[in-house]
């Protein structure tokens, strides 16, 4: 596309959440051209997006000047902790996403948790070591199930959901002795188990209003029926049928806007996306698993296959200020999106398996089924893997159970050596329809 509206916008990440804000802003009619640093093989597919193969910040600030972008929008939380917001604005370009020191959401469980007490912000009784010999006593006083997670960012896999003492003890010293974390792990957060639903609540934030996007419901665990490892999730979908309206203003009133105040009145205006990891108890009330900087992955991909309003315009109403401006417009039908992983993911992915069955061009199945990818690369031609969470196969229904249906179909298609997926991606909402739920 050309004319006098015609823009180019720069998407930082790699992962399976920033092919699919590229392909959602290539789709814009006012955008003419979407760069992704470094992006991956699925976004050198995409029609009008480009990969741009520089993580360095300083340098992308200056591709960002030298090519005129008119915005950027950071997918990963690892840019946020590194300060690319601060340093964009310094340069005068424009960014979406927190700065440094508001990134310490999600950049440090132990600044999270304190945070959360000091802005009354609902959430599990916690306590944070550096020595194992105090953390192992504390596992011991408050028994299992219990939470150890790694303070630092872990791409997460820093959370281990202890059903026993012994393992609470174990997941310490993984941490703290044999420093298995790396300084992500150099300090724990011990905090009481909570029971319910969990669902990942997001929004938009321009540091005084934000913009709710549409529910969904994340599966981190790697087996069917939420058995095995912890992962970065292996599906999800939108909308979630947990998130009913009260759930829906409580997270609102008790969790989002007193963050968002919060961050103000410490001195840090909070701009981009926030995600409320939620876990919703059967009485409805809400308390807070976690904060991220940043669209969830696989959430973002569902979330953004039903957004039908320009993200241009959100991104542009959110960088002014004016976010109580402007309202987002929803597909009316689910969408649903299946993780497909690498041989030996989470302890230890392997690399380098060419993947079959994929759409000959592009990553479109068809309008309403799309390959997202987040670990492969293009080479001679040949889609590989190379990373944990391979592709997002992500589809719309008229239910979750047609969304799920259509989905699967099209994992079907898709073959290469050691592929793990789940089977019951959506089990929760059917689960929910059957017991005649919302």
């Amino acid at each position: 596309m050309s004319g006098p509206h015609a823009i180019r916008v720069l998407v930082v990440g790699a992962g399976g959440r920033e092919h699919a804000l590229a392909w959602r802003l290539a789709r814009s009619p006012r955008v003419r051209h979407v760069y992704v640093a470094p992006g991956n093989g699925g976004t050198a597919r995409e029609p009008g997006v480009s990969n741009l193969p520089a993580t360095d910040l300083v340098a992308l600030a200056e591709f960002a000047a030298r090519e005129q972008i008119e915005f950027t929008v950071v997918g990963p939380e690892a840019p946020l902790a590194a300060g690319i917001v601060d340093l964009f604005r310094a340069r005068g370009l424009k960014i979406f996403g927190p700065t440094r020191e508001a990134a310490q959401l999600e950049s440090s469980k132990d600044f999270a948790k304190a945070f959360m007490v000091r802005h009354g912000i609902p959430t599990a009784s916690y306590r944070s070591f550096e020595d194992p010999a105090r953390a192992r006593d504390y596992v011991r006083e408050r028994g299992a199930p219990i939470v150890v997670k790694a303070d630092g960012l872990a791409a997460g896999k820093g959370v281990v959901v202890a059903q026993s003492v012994q393992q609470a003890i174990e997941a310490v010293d993984m941490m703290l002795v044999d420093a298995r974390m790396g300084s992500a792990g150099a300090r724990v957060v011990i905090e009481d188990f909570l029971g319910g639903e969990e669902a990942s609540f997001i929004v938009m934030a321009d540091g005084h209003h934000v913009l709710p996007l549409a529910s969904s419901q994340d599966h981190k665990r790697l087996e069917d029926a939420d058995r095995g490892p912890n992962t970065g999730g292996m599906g999800a979908y939108s909308p979630a049928p947990v998130i009913t309206p009260d759930v829906h203003a409580r997270a609102l009133r008790e969790v989002i806007m007193p963050a968002v105040q919060g961050m103000a009145a410490d001195g840090h205006l909070y701009t981009g996306f926030l995600y409320a990891g939620l876990m919703v108890a059967p009485d409805g009330s809400i308390r807070v698993l976690e904060f991220n900087c940043r669209m969830g992955d696989p959430e973002a991909q569902p979330i953004l296959a039903r957004l039908k309003t320009d993200p241009v315009l959100l991104i542009e109403h959110a960088l002014e200020g004016r976010l109580n401006e402007v309202e987002a417009q929803w597909d009316r039908r689910s969408a649903l999106g299946v993780v497909i992983s690498a041989a030996g993911y989470p302890q230890a992915p392997r690399s380098g398996d060419p993947i079959d069955g994929l759409p000959a061009k592009g990553n479109a199945f068809d309008d309403d089924c799309i390959a997202f990818h987040a670990g492969t690369r293009v080479e001679d031609g040949r889609v590989l893997t190379s990373g944990g969470r391979v592709l997002c196969v992500t589809a719309l229904g008229d239910s979750v159970k047609m969304a799920q249906a259509r989905a699967y179909a099209a994992v079907d298609r898709i073959r290469f050596d050691g592929m793990h997926y789940r089977r019951d991606i959506g089990h929760r909402a059917m689960d929910r329809a059957n017991r005649g739920g919302d």
